[in-house]
């Protein structure tokens, strides 16, 4: 398959022309050689991952976490430059979806957490106030105890939970995976006994005990291996000539 035409498909896949105002470029960052057989997936475009796409000869890696971040430097110096010199030097293509990934309706990191967890999704909380942050119920209701096996036993982690004013059992949630203790403020006035995300701020336990909140840090990482996961499934499912494979390579955030 030809580099841009494999761009072409996922943009449309994932209704990327919507989201120009992400944080970093959508698509392919870095153009390698322009026939695709083997693919390489993951979270991150870090050193480890780059190691193995090597190892295994890809002509692509497709990852959630890209590179040309709004607020990185614009000098291609230290670690920047010895990743870009690796996927150069094997012609190798690199392609990013951010908040593509994120809050697609299928694939989308956030309605496959939701999934994870048995959770019923409601919706978006306000497409004008933040698309990203979905809400709903729990099929039944949970104490800490049981929520945090729960998740546990789904993600593989034992997650950070902060609840000291939280009420006794747990049934209304919104969540955002990721960075989306960011947005915990957003969520205080939606009735809910928890909020589930991946990281966590020194603010986030005081809007919890303020606001008799639960809130659980899954982790990053283990928040957003989902959606590209599944995009490579997609992939494969529509093209069966390319070869895709998952790796993930272990963060503890």
């Amino acid at each position: 398959m030809n580099n841009f035409f494999l761009e072409k498909i996922i943009n449309e896949k994932l209704n990327s022309h919507k989201y120009k105002n992400d944080y970093t470029p959508n698509g392919l960052q870095v153009e390698g050689r322009s026939e695709i057989i083997k693919i390489i997936t993951g979270v991150t475009a870090c050193k480890n991952l780059l190691k193995v796409a090597i190892k295994q000869h890809a002509d692509a890696i497709i990852v959630h976490h890209g590179y040309f971040w709004n607020n990185q430097d614009k000098k291609v110096l230290g670690m920047h430059r010895n990743r870009l010199k690796m996927l150069l030097l094997n012609d190798i293509n690199l392609y990013s979806w951010h908040i593509p990934l994120d809050v697609h309706s299928k694939l989308g990191n956030n309605v496959q957490l939701g999934k994870l967890l048995n959770i019923n999704i409601n919706n978006n909380i306000n497409d004008k106030i933040n698309p990203y942050i979905l809400h709903g119920k729990f099929k039944k209701k949970h104490t800490v105890i049981s929520l945090i096996n729960i998740i546990k036993k789904k993600l593989n982690r034992t997650p950070f939970h902060y609840g000291k004013t939280g009420p006794e059992y747990i049934r209304n949630v919104a969540w955002c995976t990721g960075k989306g203790q960011n947005f915990f403020n957003q969520v205080t006035n939606l009735n809910i006994d928890a909020y589930l995300t991946g990281e966590i701020s020194e603010e986030t336990i005081h809007i919890a005990e303020e606001n008799n909140i639960h809130f659980f840090s899954l982790g990053h990482h283990a928040t957003e291996k989902s959606g590209v996961y599944l995009l490579g499934k997609w992939l494969s499912g529509q093209y069966n000539d390319l070869k895709i494979k998952f790796i993930d390579i272990y963060n503890p955030i």
